[in-house]
C-alpha cells in the first residue's frame, strides 16, 4: 500500500482546512440563495482558475482521443452526484451534520470495492472504518431528533456520500492517462454545464441578486474549493488506495463541526470531542501504519 509522502501530508493538511471551513461557508451561501444556482456559479468561477493553473504548469487540457466517455463516467459520481445532492442537503441540515453524513463516504468506498471490484480492505483498513463510523454515529446521536425531522436532507447527504465513495474507487482504477488538473478541469466543465441546466430548469423563478455573504461564499468555493481542493483530492485519489485516500480526510467533518460552531453558533456536544479522538485513531490506522488491500 502506498503511504503519504511529505508533500502529500502538506497537501492533505491544506485540503482538510479548505474543505472543513467550507461547510459553514456553504451554509451561509445557500441560506438566502438557490442552492443549485450557488453551486453552478461557483463551479463556473472555478474553471478559469483551473485553466490558468494548468497553463502555468504546462499541462495539456486536450482530451485523450476516444476517452471522452471515460471522463464522463468519472465525472458523474465524483462531481455531479456529490455536488447536486450534497448542496441540497446542506440547505436542509446544519453544516456540521451535513459534513458528518457526507464523510460516511469511506464506508461506501469499501462497499463499492467489495461489490463492483471484489476487493476487501486489510485488518487496519477495517479497524479504521470502524473507528471512523463510530465517530460519525456519535456525532449524529446528538442530532438524531433533528435528523429525524429532516429525512429528505439525510437521504440526500447519504446519496451524495455513496456517489463519492463509488467515484473514489473508479478514479483510482481508471487507466485514463492525463494530468490530474486536466481531468479535474473537464470533470468540472461537464458538471457545471449540467448544474447550470438544472438550476435554470428548477430555480430560475427564485433567482435574485446575491448578498455579500453569498458572493463571498461563491468566491471561496470557486477559488479555493474548485480551483485547489478538488485537484488535490483527485491527486490523492488517483495515487493512493481508496481506503487510505478516504480515511485520510476524515478530520474534515470534525473541522466542519467546530468551524460551524465558530461561524454559525452551532454548539458542540461531548460526542463531538469523542468523535474527534476516534477519527484521529481511524486516520492513524491507514496513514501511520497502513495495511494492505487484499484482492480476491
Amino acid at each position: 500500500m502506498t503511504s503519504l509522502s511529505r508533500k502529500d501530508w502538506i497537501l492533505l493538511i491544506l485540503l482538510t482546512l479548505s474543505w472543513g471551513l467550507n461547510w459553514p461557508i456553504m451554509k451561509m451561501g445557500v441560506r438566502h440563495f438557490p442552492p443549485l444556482t450557488f453551486r453552478a456559479i461557483s463551479m463556473i468561477g472555478g474553471l478559469p482558475v483551473l485553466w490558468l493553473a494548468a497553463r502555468m504548469q504546462g499541462a495539456s487540457l486536450a482530451l485523450p482521443r476516444g476517452r471522452t466517455f471515460e471522463v464522463v463516467r468519472l465525472a458523474v459520481p465524483n462531481m455531479l452526484v456529490w455536488n447536486v445532492f450534497m448542496i441540497l442537503s446542506v440547505r436542509m441540515l446544519s453544516s456540521g451534520r451535513a459534513a458528518i453524513l457526507g464523510y460516511t463516504m469511506p464506508v461506501w468506498a469499501v462497499l463499492s470495492a467489495l461489490v463492483f471490484f471484489g476487493d476487501r480492505p486489510g485488518r487496519n483498513g477495517w479497524i479504521g472504518i470502524a473507528c471512523a463510523m463510530t465517530g460519525a454515529l456519535l456525532l449524529l446521536s446528538s442530532e438524531i431528533t433533528t435528523l429525524t425531522g429532516n429525512p429528505l436532507g439525510t437521504v440526500l447527504a447519504l446519496i451524495a456520500a455513496a456517489g463519492w465513495g463509488y467515484g473514489t474507487v473508479t478514479i483510482k482504477r481508471s487507466s485514463l492517462e492525463m494530468p490530474t488538473i486536466s481531468l479535474t478541469f473537464w470533470m468540472l466543465a461537464l458538471t457545471s454545464s449540467a448544474m447550470a441546466l438544472a438550476a435554470t430548469l428548477f430555480e430560475s423563478n427564485a433567482w435574485q441578486m446575491p448578498d455579500m455573504a453569498t458572493i463571498g461564499a461563491i468566491a471561496f468555493n470557486a477559488l479555493v474549493i474548485f480551483g485547489f481542493a478538488h485537484v488535490v483530492w483527485y491527486k490523492l485519489a488517483r495515487t493512493l488506495p481508496p481506503v487510505v485516500s478516504s480515511l485520510s480526510v476524515m478530520m474534515i467533518p470534525v473541522l466542519g463541526v467546530f468551524s460551524g460552531a465558530w461561524l454559525l453558533g452551532e454548539t458542540p456536544h461531548w460526542q463531538d470531542y469523542a468523535a474527534m479522538a476516534l477519527i484521529l485513531a481511524a486516520m492513524s490506522t491507514v496513514l501511520l501504519r497502513p495495511g494492505t488491500i487484499a484482492r480476491k
